[in-house]
Parts: C-alpha cells; structure tokens; sequence
C-alpha cells in the first residue's frame, strides 16, 4: 500500500462518519422548539386571533387576515397582531389543501389577551363542529372578554351555537341562510346583505367578500383613509356606502 493511500484513508473515513451524522441528525423530527410562529406579540397591538380546525377554507381565512395584518405597515396607528389558534399545534389543513400551523394550541396554552376573534368558515360548521363543546366553550370564554366577535360565511354558524347572536341580527353565506334559519329559529337573520354589525358582533356573507366586513372593522377602528389605504394595499376598489350592510348600534 503506498504512502498517498495510507493518507487518503482517514480522511475517507471523517467523511464517511461526518455524512452518516448529517443524515441522522436530519431524520430527528424538528420537536416543539423548532415550530416556528408568530407568537411575538407587540403588547401595544390589538390581539387578532383567527380559529382555525381541519377543513377551514382558505379565503374566509386569508381575506381577513390579509387585511388585518397589513394594518402593520400603516403609522400612527394601533396595529393589529395576527395570529392562529386551534385545539392542537400539529398541522391544520384547510378544506383546500393548504397545510396550517398553529400559534395556540386553546386546549392547552395560556392564551395572551385576544381583542378579535375571527371565525372563518370550515367544511363541518354546519354539524359535527356544532358538537364540539370545547370549541363551543372557548370562543364563549373569549366573548366575555372581546371587543369584537366576528364570522365569515358559515362562522356564524359557531357564534349562533355558542348562543351568542341570540338578541342579535346576523348573516351568513347566501346560500346556507335557510339552513341557518332551521338550526336557529330564534334568530334575526338577514339575507341580502353582505355583513351585519350588531353590538360587537360582526357576521359575514363570506367568500372573497369576507374583504368587505374585515375593511368595514377597519374603517370602524382607524378611519376611512386608513381603510382606503388598506384596500389600495390589495388592489380592492373599497367605499362602505357601495357595499350592502346593516349596522345596528
């Protein structure tokens, strides 16, 4: 064996044992500290959380959390913090196929203050997530405390179980309103309308008009300049008087 072998096989060796630890060190799952989230909550903010379960659908969820997060890069202004909860950390997926992470687990961490809660529409609103008395029994625990509660399209199922709407007007999505009706006769439902703001209760058509009640919420809280700004932000041609509503105060 010649001198230059006799060199190159410890170095062969280092490699060898460098990229077996490599491709261990890889296949070890990530663990809870390594999930990312946004979890860094400017105390000065509104809290914004959205409640997310399997079968979400994307835009009731995306619309207004666009809207809402953008308010971040807008001055002289009390922004909003974004953030997701569900009844577990693991990966959400929406009804579209989008893999989420939650920042909250509600079943288990203690929740920072929560100003907003956002119900998007999800794929079982209108039955088996109606039975879920944990989630009934969260966004009831967070109503107590809210300055406002808010739905798009089917949301408002969840508000309505959770017996908050029931001296309240609501809508929800346009073709689920007889649906909503029949589970929840003691409602004031409106039909024809794109949201409703009742008290602190804010109920949405849904769809990529859930844009409207998130940029109304918006107007409500910063002005209609800064609402403008928002939706020039998105391209969204926005003007409240344009946009069928009914506000109750």
């Amino acid at each position: 064996m010649t001198l230059r072998k006799l060199l190159l096989y410890p170095a062969l060796i280092f490699c060898i044992l460098f990229a077996t630890s490599c491709k261990e060190m890889a296949a070890e799952p990530a663990g809870e500290d390594a999930v990312s989230t946004r979890t860094e909550l400017d105390p000065e903010n509104y809290n914004v959380a959205f409640l997310i379960m399997d079968g979400t659908y994307n835009t009731e969820l995306t619309a207004p959390f666009d809207i809402f997060q953008h308010t971040k890069y807008r001055e002289g202004i009390r922004a909003m913090n974004t953030f997701l909860v569900a009844n577990t950390k693991d990966p959400i997926t929406t009804f579209e196929g989008i893999r989420l992470l939650p920042d909250f687990d509600y079943t288990a961490d203690e929740l920072p203050r929560i100003d907003i809660l956002v119900i998007p529409s999800a794929e079982h609103h209108l039955d088996t997530d109606l039975k879920d008395k944990v989630m009934l029994d969260f966004v009831k625990r967070i109503d107590a405390e809210a300055m406002y509660m808010t739905s798009h399209c089917d949301g408002a199922f969840v508000l309505a179980a959770a017996g908050l709407l029931d001296d309240k007007v609501s809508t929800t999505f346009p073709s689920d309103i007889d649906t909503y009706r029949e589970k929840f006769p003691q409602l004031d439902v409106r039909e024809d309308v794109l949201f409703v703001h009742d008290g602190k209760y804010i109920t949405s058509a849904g769809g990529a008009r859930s844009f409207d009640a998130a940029l109304y919420l918006c107007e409500k809280l910063y002005g209609a300049a800064v609402a403008r700004s928002l939706a020039g932000g998105l391209v969204i041609d926005w003007n409240l008087q344009k946009v069928p509503h009914l506000i109750l105060q």
